[in-house]
């Protein structure tokens, strides 16, 4: 299939001191994703602290990315919600200011429900003529999707054209989603790129994540894309290590607040709160691991 294949920066909404959205930087973060050679640019998404934004301010990221983006990147919008109506207008928001897709995740449930989880992708799927990005993350929405259930989505609405599998082990729901889907469902992987080289090698599409060197992702995906497996291990492998260290639970979107504040992207590494921040102590760790890597 074509369309959004390849590498998607999953970007973080930046905030200044005082917790404002600093506009100025999201120019800078979709300006990375560019040099880096990017297919696309995700907003709005867990890494985004979509939760944390007013609805107004929802709009302002939104609006901005996609009018910064251009004609340059794809722009992927995420429209989660803990209702299903707002789900719905979230969607058609965003498709109205211009995104390319959305990437909706499952509304939180209590209790494991199927069929309310299919009529509520049904209900966005209704209201919009986009690709929509079905959101694999069971620990973020306590909702477990088995290949099955995704199978079906993709089969009975056509929208549903992708899925962020972020349930893991994620290679070994790839095989599994996929020999029900064939080619037809494109699979990004997500949690910060942790098993990106193994993903790819089980026919993931790309990745949708906020690692902050997302050039480094860019030149394995492309060496795969070329058939050259040795040389996209041997390049995944090398950073693996700083890809872990900012994948960390709880502090990994401060981390890359961190890396991206030093390479000059964000002028404030500020997470909204109660988010947490990481300490003087891990900071040093982190800047000790970008100077071995030889990394700015």
């Amino acid at each position: 299939m074509t369309g959004l294949e390849g590498i998607h920066f999953m970007m973080p909404t930046p905030f200044d001191e005082r917790e404002r959205v600093d506009e100025e930087s999201i120019s800078g973060l979709v300006e990375l994703a560019v040099k880096a050679g990017c297919r696309g640019v995700v907003c709005l998404g867990v890494m985004g602290e979509a939760s944390r934004l007013i609805d107004s301010e929802s709009r302002l990221v939104a609006e901005r990315v996609t009018k910064e983006a251009g004609s340059r990147l794809t722009v992927t919008i995420g429209t989660s919600a803990t209702g299903t109506e707002i789900a719905v207008q979230r969607s058609i928001q965003a498709a109205d200011l211009g995104a390319t897709a959305v990437m909706v995740a499952p509304a939180p449930v209590a209790k494991q429900n199927l069929d309310a989880v299919f009529n509520y992708y049904k209900a966005v799927a209704s209201a919009v003529n986009i690709p929509i990005v079905a959101q694999d993350y069971p620990k973020q929405s306590n909702v477990f999707m088995p290949a099955s259930f995704i199978a079906r989505l993709h089969h009975e609405l056509e929208e549903v054209k992708y899925l962020k599998l972020e349930d893991p082990p994620t290679p070994l729901k790839i095989t599994a989603v996929k020999k029900l889907t064939g080619e037809s469902l494109g699979i990004f992987g997500g949690l910060g790129g942790v098993f990106l080289y193994e993903e790819l090698s089980r026919g993931a599409c790309g990745t949708m994540t906020g690692f902050a060197y997302p050039e480094i992702l860019v030149r394995v995906y492309n060496h795969v894309s070329r058939g050259e497996l040795e040389k996209a291990a041997d390049l995944f492998y090398r950073y693996l290590p700083l890809i872990r260290y900012e994948a960390q639970e709880g502090i990994g979107l401060s981390l890359r607040k961190e890396v991206l504040k030093r390479r000059g992207i964000l002028r404030c590494a500020k997470v909204r709160h109660p988010g947490a921040e990481i300490d003087e102590v891990t900071r040093q760790e982190l800047y000790r691991l970008l100077d071995a890597m030889e990394l700015t």
